[in-house]
């Protein structure tokens, strides 16, 4: 069955390109459209939909006082932010993440049209995203699904795949990288939460969109006890650190002697995204080989997978999250059906695992 999207915004324009985008698809179809939340609700009450596409700025009812109420029920329907109101970590974007949006798609305040039906691929996964997060769905701050690239492009275009001669054998510092999409934001908070003050230095990739990474940071930052900021180019990875990757930058894990640092750098869309996290994975796997851990957490799509298999094959230790804990299970499911992951745990054993690792490996 296709999965039935209600589309909620005051401009017909919108509406009815979104309408013509999403009926392109043939795993989407529109089950009714409505020009604020009022209607919306009727709309619901008529024929339930899966998925819902939302503004901000509408008559009678906001989008966020919708979001917030739509969230509290008992069952919510997954909703997507789509709105000129969400630039640039604005506080309706962060409002949004507060009340559980699955994703943010800000739209320009000209060109509407011109940009919907350019982010067709964008908007389509993002429907089939939030669609699978049903029955899971918790306070989410949203990932990002990158823009669509032709063709898909992996990690070679960044970095060159490790080799023996390029992986290190020396000792040194245990390093810890990390990448979730989808449900990750809230995951990572669980995560990071709990991670002690000495645990070693943490790179992060989580897809969210340019701007947003900071105030995701910050965030994080007053709820940990470790300390957790944006990444910023030649920022040292330490211990009790944690380094989120800028939306819109790839991450890298680079290494002088015995000290590592991340290198941000722009560059194509690798497995659809832009940070990627098969790009981190495989700097960790040829700049810090065994003496990394890596994890692999919610998300939709497969960017990771690749990445993993090199880590575990430099001799790293990898975690994935199980299904059960896990928004969506597409990345995790992907990296262990490649191979590379020596442990499957529920998120809340996955800071013990790595406190093992440490350890033990």
């Amino acid at each position: 069955m296709p999965i039935k999207v209600l589309i909620i915004d005051d401009s017909a324009l919108v509406r009815d390109t979104m309408t013509a985008v999403l009926s392109s698809d043939p795993d989407i179809t529109v089950s009714g459209t409505a020009s604020d939340p009022i209607f919306g609700v009727r709309k619901i009450s008529q024929q339930r939909p899966d998925v819902i596409i939302l503004d901000i700025e509408m008559a009678r009812m906001d989008g966020l006082t919708f979001l917030r109420k739509m969230n509290e029920t008992v069952d919510p329907i997954p909703c997507i932010i789509c709105s000129t109101m969400v630039a640039d970590g604005s506080p309706n974007a962060l409002k949004a993440l507060e009340y559980g949006a699955c994703e943010i798609i800000q739209k320009p305040a000209l060109g509407t049209r011109k940009f919907i039906e350019e982010s067709k691929i964008r908007i389509c996964d993002a429907v089939k995203a939030a669609y699978q997060s049903k029955g899971k769905m918790k306070k989410l701050i949203p990932p990002q699904i990158g823009p669509v690239i032709q063709p898909k492009l992996t990690a070679d275009v960044i970095l060159e795949k490790p080799t023996k001669s390029t992986i290190p054998l020396d000792t040194t510092e245990r390093i810890i990288v990390v990448g979730a999409s989808t449900g990750g934001t809230e995951a990572l908070k669980d995560f990071l939460t709990v991670l002690p003050q000495d645990i070693p230095g943490l790179v992060i990739v989580q897809h969210m969109p340019e701007h947003f990474t900071a105030a995701f940071a910050q965030r994080l930052d007053g709820l940990c006890k470790i300390h957790v900021k944006e990444a910023e180019n030649g920022d040292k990875v330490e211990k009790g650190q944690a380094l989120i990757a800028p939306g819109n930058k790839h991450t890298l894990i680079k290494r002088t002697g015995n000290q590592y640092f991340v290198e941000v750098r722009d560059g194509p869309l690798v497995s659809r995204h832009r940070p990627s996290v098969d790009v981190l994975f495989r700097s960790a796997a040829r700049y810090a080989g065994k003496n990394a851990i890596g994890v692999i957490m919610t998300g939709m799509g497969d960017d990771g997978a690749k990445g993993m298999k090199e880590m575990h094959d430099a001799g790293a230790y990898t975690i994935a999250q199980d299904e059960a804990t896990c928004i969506v299970f597409g990345m995790p499911a992907e990296a262990i059906k490649n191979g590379g992951v020596d442990k499957v745990v529920p998120l809340q054993n996955i800071a013990k695992s790595i406190l093992s690792a440490t350890i033990i490996h």
